[in-house]
Formats: structure tokens, C-alpha cells, sequence
């Protein structure tokens, strides 16, 4: 695993260590990051269930201006700060290790994203109330992107308050859809 372009590009990143981790592939990321890649640079990031931060680590080799990343586990978040160091960018993130809904209530109060990676534990419905509480929340900005990670047969809806859903894309074993919000 890998930072594929950027200011960090080609640094090897780490997974947290003994846990049952599902790190994304370098080729879904590279999808992925092709589908956003004007849609980066000056954004805030909120990169959720981060596990070893590696989605918002690229963001911020890509230009994004800051990147927040929650994981419950300490292991995921000491493992992140390990990332961010290796990579230079540690100025550029702040690690919570708080569950998630505790963080989007949290940046409720305090943050607005314009690029959100959400890619909770296949088995947990944890997606579905992520999206739910960034759509109906104050916590996006106009032009926000919100991307998913799930298992294909994870059925998402089309649209979720202000966000609709774009093309899905298939990956293997993975489903990526891309969220944008709404303009009012």
C-alpha cells in the first residue's frame, strides 16, 4: 500500500497491526481518486473509519488543506499518525479516536467537508447512518463529495437527503459510489 501521486507519492504506508484490517487496493484507490481528482485540491477531508488513513493521506498528497481521521480503534489511529509522519503531512491531519457518530456530532458543531471517505466494516450498517447524518447535518459544503466503500451486495439509495448518488463502480469484491451534494 502506497501514496500513488502527490507530494508523498510512492511512500509506503502501514496497516494497523493485528487487526482484521481491509485496507483498499491501490487499484480501486487509483479509481477512486481518478473520479475526484479536480474536486481535492483546498478541501477540507474527513476520512472516517480511517483504519491506517490511507484514503485521506492521498487526498493530502493531492492538495487537499486538511484531513480529520476517525477510528474507534487506538491501534488504527497510532498507526495513522505513523502514516502522516512517515509521509510528511502530519501538520496537515488531526486524529480522533472517538466512534464515529460521536465525531459527525462533534464536527456538527465545528467543521464543514468537502470530501468525505466513508468505508465502515461491510458487515455493520454503520454506512447507511454515516450518510444519513452527513446529508442531514450541517457538516458538508455546497459543492461536497462523499465517497463509499462497501461490499456489492450493500445496496445504497439513490439519494440521501441532499446527496445523490452517481454512477456505481465495481472492483472485484468492492462497490465504490460517489455521492455529491445537491445544489440548492
Amino acid at each position: 500500500m502506497r501514496v500513488i501521486t502527490g507530494t508523498a507519492r510512492g511512500i509506503r504506508l502501514t496497516t494497523p497491526p493485528g487487526l482484521d484490517t481491509r485496507p483498499t487496493i491501490d487499484r480501486v484507490k487509483e479509481a477512486v481518486f481518478s473520479k475526484i481528482q479536480f474536486e481535492i485540491e483546498g478541501r477540507d477531508v474527513l476520512d472516517l473509519f480511517a483504519g491506517s488513513g490511507q484514503m485521506g493521506i492521498e487526498a493530502l498528497s493531492r492538495g487537499a488543506r486538511h484531513c480529520d481521521f476517525c477510528d474507534l480503534d487506538q491501534r488504527a489511529c497510532d498507526c495513522i499518525r505513523d502514516n502522516l509522519l512517515r509521509t510528511d503531512l502530519e501538520q496537515s491531519g488531526e486524529i480522533y479516536a472517538i466512534d464515529y457518530l460521536r465525531m459527525l456530532s462533534f464536527a456538527q458543531r465545528t467543521r464543514r467537508y468537502g470530501l468525505v471517505f466513508l468505508d465502515p466494516p461491510y458487515q455493520q450498517d454503520d454506512l447507511e447512518r454515516s450518510l444519513e447524518h452527513l446529508a442531514n447535518g450541517d457538516i458538508l459544503t455546497d459543492d461536497a463529495v462523499v465517497v463509499c466503500e462497501c461490499g456489492l451486495e450493500k445496496e445504497l439509495p439513490e439519494t440521501a437527503g441532499c446527496l445523490v448518488k452517481g454512477k456505481s463502480a465495481r472492483y472485484g469484491k468492492v462497490r465504490i459510489e460517489v455521492y455529491r451534494r445537491e445544489t440548492r
